[in-house]
């Protein structure tokens, strides 16, 4: 196994061709990652309780969605490159850097600061979803997620706090790495993250699983699976589903959309940031309302939401085909 390398290094490998994104690299990117081992920090210490209040979508908080959200928002507030941000807890695009140091680039980050409230309370790994755009805003009536969506990041908190980064400059394919954190440093560990074309085993989860009651694409599906062996993991977040995925390598993840099961993932704090991830490493991410694929389709608001079939090529194909119909 290759010994560890230095996040710095690694991200100038990567980008040595893009001379104007070096705030990127030596300020946003470290900056967010830094927030994730503080905030798994501060789960191990907090007791899980409502907040007493509700974000702008109307969903019930929770004290460590508030948690956080304070954490990454002080962290972006002293980065003169991230201008904006809006988050799942917060969905209005302010202001991000509170400081009067002019920055060359101009960022904009969109985040879900603790995906996975509903498992936190049993005590299984939860996460935070964060995507980072180029410019003021992420919103647009015309440019795409693939267009203006430039890196995203799964931060994993479980039994340990990793991370997996992808990362896709204007007219390259991306690339995808996980990170470590020892002590106070951040480390490559797998510096190229890729779904396998074959797989020593194949494993599905079947999200909104109550929806094959009413949904008998969804239910021949999830009979299909089983027939062919396939291994179930599902534990009801997104982030450690999908993470599930990138270490062994497969994974089919469906979140289907019904008449009495609407979509409930948000585009800017879910979908984008997954979908560039997924794609990053060989995937393929499409909206399952629609079939289209998530990072074709400009986000125009916040609260713009879908269903979601991601993993490896050949799955969601085959998904495409019998649950979607197409």
């Amino acid at each position: 196994m290759a010994q560890p390398r230095p996040l710095n290094v690694h991200l100038q490998s990567l980008i040595s061709g893009y001379p104007n994104r070096t705030a990127l690299i030596q300020e946003v990117i470290p900056a967010l990652l830094r927030t994730l081992p503080d905030i798994a920090q501060a789960l191990q210490k907090t007791s899980v309780s409502r907040a007493g209040s509700a974000n702008s979508f109307g969903d019930d908080q929770l004290n460590v969605d508030v948690l956080a959200e304070n954490l990454i928002r002080e962290a972006i507030s002293k980065v003169p490159s991230i201008a904006t941000a809006s988050s799942e807890e917060d969905p209005v695009e302010k202001r991000a850097y509170l400081g009067d140091v002019k920055s060359d680039e101009q960022y904009t980050v969109a985040f879900d600061p603790l995906d996975g409230s509903s498992i936190i309370g049993p005590n299984w790994t939860v996460g935070t979803i964060i995507g980072i755009w180029d410019g003021a805003s992420a919103l647009s009536s015309t440019s795409t997620p693939r267009e203006k969506q430039i890196a995203s990041i799964l931060g994993v908190l479980g039994p340990r706090t990793t991370a997996v980064i992808a990362l896709r400059m204007p007219g390259t394919e991306g690339t995808c790495f996980e990170v470590n954190f020892t002590g106070g440093n951040i480390e490559v560990i797998r510096p190229n993250v890729k779904l396998s074309s074959t797989p020593k085993t194949r494993y599905f989860a079947p999200a909104n699983l109550r929806s094959a009651a009413e949904n008998p694409k969804y239910l021949e599906l999830i009979n299909h699976y089983i027939a062919q062996k396939y291994t179930l993991r599902y534990s009801g977040g997104l982030v450690p589903d999908i993470f599930h995925a990138l270490v062994k390598g497969h994974g089919i993840y469906t979140s289907p959309v019904t008449e009495k099961s609407p979509a409930k993932l948000r585009r800017l704090y879910e979908l984008a940031p997954i979908a560039l991830l997924v794609e990053c490493v060989g995937g393929v991410a499409l909206d399952s309302t629609d079939g289209t694929r998530v990072l074709d389709r400009a986000v125009r608001d916040t609260d713009e939401r879908g269903g979601l079939v991601c993993g490896n090529a050949s799955d969601v194909e085959f998904v495409r085909e019998r649950l979607l119909g197409q």
